[in-house]
């Protein structure tokens, strides 16, 4: 059986799941993809499609989008469509017992960390705020736990760039994910490779980012804050408050500097740069939005915020 014969049905919603879709696409002849629901999105709360269903869309793939997985009907649907493979990522809802089992070959997801490290929801925003220096992506059979299936295969990769975000180690890991699951696919079929339980005792679990986490604490060395406005790309982003205001800050860097200042505080380097003083070393603002307003550069909020300078972020 090669990949075109094979009945593979999808279950994916956000950049992570239409990365993998946009490399798999052209190999399958029958694909059905399953993705949310539109959802209302920004200010105008706007009616918005899955980033998954604008690239099925473009490509005339099959979609569908339950309210609910959980219903016999369809269960039963799924079950009609009698597919050879399910594969799932990041689709952002548990996946029914009564649906994993229902494939030939198995119910298949692609996780962006070598598990048993990094279960949960935020694998990659740990990897960056563990300042780890490898990763990789895990193909693996699912069960009804999270993440706790056995293991079919893997790949390593390091990291090589300590300013990647997770935004580009995301791009990355799906891209590595989704070459891992065609080339072990056939392998898989054929039966030539088995899936290895995980060791469970090793298990690291990872909780569901929030906005809160965005908040910075300036205790913090300047390094870890950096880690977090790193992992918080894109979303929820880092900020603090000036003035009772949110300060979302956009791009930053660090600096090694000895201070004795109070933890927050906004001064002027040597270049004239604007910082603020961190648990140890400084955060050089390079770029912020406060509330309300556009995204601008650092200096012009200097120029035209007066006191800002001596200031404390909270």
């Amino acid at each position: 059986m090669n990949h075109q014969d094979t009945k593979l049905i999808f279950f994916g919603t956000g950049s992570f799941a239409e990365i993998i879709l946009d490399y798999i696409k052209n190999e399958f002849k029958n694909i059905l993809i399953i993705t949310e629901p539109d959802k209302p999105a920004g200010r105008k709360q706007i009616l918005t499609p899955s980033l998954v269903k604008v690239l099925a869309n473009k490509y005339n793939l099959e979609i569908w989008q339950p309210d609910s997985i959980k219903t016999p009907e369809f269960i039963q649907q799924i079950k009609d469509q009698k597919p050879d493979i399910i594969l799932i990522a990041d689709y952002g809802k548990i996946i029914p017992l009564d649906i994993i089992k229902i494939p030939q070959y198995g119910s298949l997801n692609i996780h962006p960390s070598l598990l048993p490290k990094y279960r949960g929801s935020s694998p990659i925003q740990n990897t960056i705020l563990n300042n780890d220096q490898e990763t990789g992506a895990t193909l693996m059979l699912i069960d009804e736990s999270v993440d706790h299936g056995p293991i079919i295969t893997n790949n390593r990769i390091q990291i090589t760039n300590n300013k990647i975000t997770a935004e580009e180690l995301s791009k990355e890991l799906a891209e590595l994910g989704a070459k891992l699951f065609i080339e072990t696919l056939p392998l898989w079929i054929s039966g030539e490779i088995k899936a290895i339980p995980q060791d469970h005792s090793m298990a690291i679990f990872t909780k569901k980012i929030k906005k809160e986490d965005g908040l910075i604490d300036w205790s913090l060395n300047a390094e870890a804050i950096d880690a977090r406005f790193r992992a918080y790309q894109p979303w929820p982003g880092v900020y603090t408050y000036w003035r009772n205001q949110r300060l979302k800050i956009i791009k930053a860097n660090t600096l090694e500097i000895d201070h004795k200042l109070i933890l927050g505080t906004v001064f002027l380097t040597e270049k004239k740069e604007l910082a603020v003083a961190c648990g140890k070393d400084a955060l050089i603002l390079e770029e912020v939005q406060l509330e309300g307003k556009k995204k601008i550069a650092a200096k012009i909020f200097l120029n035209g915020c007066p006191g800002v300078v001596g200031s404390i972020l909270k």
